[in-house]
């Protein structure tokens, strides 16, 4: 069994966290009338900000090379937690297309809010056209777009078909779309304890400041053109970026089989 912190040592990063989230709040309210840039600038530091509460640390492998395009990106990535918006925001800034739930929660609809999200119903598909235009205006306006093509949290030991519906946008605005591979581990093991699948926020939260050390692996891929495909089409673009995804989460799984929690619809 993992070792886990000490309950003095779980509050004491909850009250950390607090603090954060004050800040933050703070912080946000100023950013209605920021510009992109400083907008972008302000989310990469809160993202980067509560990872540091959480002891959390980010270890990144670049396919990409550090100096290629960083703006308008199509950014897409697997989907284990919530921390991986704080990830996300650190490494590329983004608009976040994002469940509609997300809205409510304290702050991390706000951050979410203010990067300038899209938020949707799951179980609707009647907005998709509507979606990609949006999109599409941000790509060309320089910006980034980040959405979880599983379209639902895992528990990171693999990864579920991808959906092509959104990936429509970049062949639309001819926008680079940038794959990001997430993996998490309990100090050098991999685990599901961070996983956001099948727990509400208070026992996920309480499940990550129960963990002394987390470590997040990046692999950040090379940028993938529409140009690149055989034709313009987002299942050929989707299935591109899950021939990244899939062998690098599964690299080092210590369960593929299990991807969602056994209770899971």
């Amino acid at each position: 069994m993992r070792v886990k912190n000490s309950i003095l040592t779980r509050l004491a990063r909850i009250f950390h966290l607090l603090g954060w989230l004050y800040q933050t709040g703070k912080r946000l309210r100023s950013l209605d009338n920021a510009t992109q840039e400083q907008r972008e600038r302000a989310l990469s530091e809160m993202g980067a900000d509560c990872l540091k509460v959480l002891n959390v640390r980010v270890d990144v492998n670049r396919s990409q090379p550090e100096n290629a395009q960083q703006r308008g990106l199509l950014v897409v990535a697997n989907h284990v937690s919530w921390l991986d918006i704080f990830v996300i925001s650190m490494l590329y800034p983004s608009s976040f297309i994002a469940m509609k739930e997300i809205r409510t929660w304290p702050v991390i609809g706000r951050m979410v809010s203010n990067a300038g999200a899209v938020y949707i119903d799951r179980s609707s598909r009647k907005d998709i056209d509507v979606i990609n235009a949006s999109i599409s205006q941000v790509l060309e306006q320089n910006g980034n777009v980040c959405f979880f093509p599983e379209a639902r949290t895992t528990l990171g030991n693999g990864i579920l078909p991808l959906k092509a519906a959104l990936f429509q946008a970049a062949l639309n605005s001819n926008a680079p779309v940038q794959p990001l591979a997430l993996r998490y581990y309990d100090e050098d093991v991999r685990t599901s304890a961070v996983s956001f699948a099948g727990v509400n926020l208070i026992r996920s939260l309480w499940q990550i400041v129960s963990i002394p050390h987390i470590k997040i692996k990046v692999d950040i891929g090379a940028h993938i053109l529409p140009a690149s495909l055989p034709e313009p089409d987002r299942f050929l673009m989707k299935d591109k970026v899950q021939e990244y995804l899939s062998p690098i989460v599964l690299s080092d799984s210590p369960a593929p089989e299990l991807i969602l929690p056994e209770n899971a619809a």
